[in-house]
Formats: C-alpha cells, structure tokens, sequence
C-alpha cells in the first residue's frame, strides 16, 4: 500500500427519504441510497477520488412505532439482509467503503429486543456493526446492548482498512465524549458520526450544537469526523424537523466540508489524509490529548457518579428511566 492511497475523499450524503412504515418500504430508501453511492464517486472522480461514503442515522428507516413490539412487527430486520447486500455489492464495484444508514435490527441471540444499528461495509462484505449504545431517551424505544446481561461483542468496534482505521458513533452517543474517546482509544482514526440530529439542536443557530460537537470531538482526539446529518423534511420524519448540515471535519478542528443548512438532499466531500494524521500523532507533543489523558484521575468512571454525593435531590439514570415508565403506563389506554 502506497502513501498516496492513503489520502482520498470522504462523502457525506444526507437524505431526504420518506420514513418507511413496512419492510417492503425500505427498498426504495435503499434505492435512492445506491443513486447516491454512484453520484457522489462520479461526481469526484476528475478531482480526489472518493474512497468513503457516508449516510445518515434512519436512512434506511426510523423508529415509526413507539413500541418494541411493532417495530418487531412491521420493520425489524436482521444483518445481514437485502439491504447491506446491495452496499457490500456497490462497495465491490468502486472500491469503496460505506457507513450504512442506520436501520431497525433484530437478532435472534436476543430475543424481544431491537437495536439501532449501522454496518461499515467494504468490497469484501460487512467489516463492523455498530448497535448505538445511548439510545436517545425517552424517545427511543430500541435497547442499548450494554444494558444486556451476557452481551459479550465489542460496544465500539474499530476495522482496520487500506484507507485507515474507522470507528462509527450513532447521534446521540456524541453528545457522550467518553462514547467517541473510547472509539480513538481503540485506534480509530476517522471517526463516522451516523446522525439524526433534529431542530432546534442541530446545524442552525443560535444552538448549532451539531457543530460544536463534531469539531470539539475531532480536536480533542486528533481524528477526521465524517458526520452524515438526516435532512428530511418535517412531513417525512415528524414531529421534528432536520437541519441536516453534513460536515466532513480535520483533526485540528477546521470545517473542511460542510452541506447549507436545512432539510434536502446533499452530498458534500472533503480530503482525508491518513498518512497526515498518523504523523501528527506520532510526532506532535502539544495538544496531543490522547496521550496525556491521566484515566486514573477521574473516579467519576471507576462507579456511577451522579448525582454527586451529597445531593439527593439530583435525578439519577435509574429514576429518570422509573419516570419514563411511569409516564408510559399513565398513557397506555
């Protein structure tokens, strides 16, 4: 493997898809997703050569029920499936790399459960699955799988590829920086934000907290963020609307790419520089976070750590959950 292999462009591709209601109806998210897939490495191609595509969270399809037990009903689906299969096919054919759009998984191993999943698909096939690990409360319905007694697969997986080391995040986990800072830990050098970042939080002011984010944990971990923003309108996903604001982002921090806000379809690409990073890392002593992390001064992660002691009157995770359960139950007919 050349040098010169290790810098390529990065696409980010938002979607504007209605939201499917049946299995049937992801086919044609799917479709317009392969659409894209080609656009966006023939749109690149006189210029760097676009080597990593990424979709946003619910490409593929949003939790339209409010249930576990529809959700398994109508749009679970296991991985692999259809879908991942046409990726893996349009990834053998250019060579490419692609962060699916996340869709609703059920697996057998588990049974009762769906998780909010996206794969790393490659031209030999799906590399990693990544199941988000803080669903978005109370409104997600989906099960983290750290909250599963006996779940024994990686809550982060990294792979290894010819174009670097990739790790994904789905959404919500980035408001976490321990959730990103254990994906740099684990070697990942481009890391994918998959997302479904809503108004009045996403990439408009006065809040921009999309923004703020995916540059703050790019610089603290010395990585590229590719971050694929949903950009469907308010008549396609309600109750919400979706700013989109895709953004491909460098390991200092700067925007090299980003999509105008509001909903639509866009396709924004940057460069990725692999052996530019690897160098940093290996030669910077300034700002150089992850490795004067000092991990033992922080008890906070060694225990549950709110709220602090002393304060009773703070909410907990526990009783947030009990009062989500609680309100559930009271509108139940």
């Amino acid at each position: 493997m050349t040098s010169s292999r290790l810098r390529y462009a990065a696409a980010a591709c938002q979607t504007d898809l209605p939201n499917p209601r049946t299995r049937d109806e992801m086919r044609g998210n799917t479709d317009r997703m392969i659409a894209m897939i080609d656009a966006a490495v023939i749109g690149s191609q006189p210029f760097l050569p676009v080597r990593l595509v990424v979709f946003p969270e619910f490409a593929h399809a949003a939790p339209a029920y409010a249930s576990v037990e529809s959700l398994l009903e109508h749009l679970a689906v296991p991985i692999p499936n259809e879908h991942t299969d046409r990726l893996v096919q349009r990834a053998r054919q250019h060579d490419i790399y692609i962060q699916s759009g996340s869709m609703i998984e059920v697996d057998p191993r588990w049974p009762g459960v769906v998780f909010n999943t996206t794969c790393l698909i490659g031209p030999d096939g799906i590399l990693t699955r990544y199941r988000k690990v803080n669903p978005w409360i109370p409104f997600e319905v989906h099960a983290s799988p750290h909250d599963i007694p006996g779940y024994d697969e990686p809550l982060f997986p990294v792979a290894d590829t010819p174009i670097g080391k990739l790790g994904c995040a789905i959404c919500y986990d980035w408001l976490f920086p321990e959730a990103i800072r254990q994906l740099a830990a684990n070697g990942a050098e481009v890391l994918i934000r998959v997302s479904a970042y809503m108004d009045p939080w996403g990439a408009t002011e006065p809040m921009n907290w999309w923004t703020l984010v995916n540059r703050t944990r790019a610089l603290e971990n010395m990585a590229y963020v590719v971050a694929a923003n949903q950009g469907a309108s308010l008549a396609h996903y309600p109750p919400y609307s979706w700013p989109g604001g895709s953004q491909v982002v460098d390991f200092d921090g700067r925007l090299l790419a980003e999509a105008s806000p509001g909903p639509g379809e866009r396709i924004v690409v940057a460069p990725i520089d692999i052996d530019a990073i690897r160098h940093e890392r290996a030669t910077r002593t300034g700002h150089h976070m992850l490795a004067h992390l000092r991990t033992p001064a922080y008890p906070v992660y060694q225990q549950p750590g709110f709220p602090p002691a002393g304060v009773e009157s703070a909410i907990t995770y526990e009783s947030n959950i009990a009062r989500i359960q609680q309100r559930k139950q009271r509108m139940d007919p």
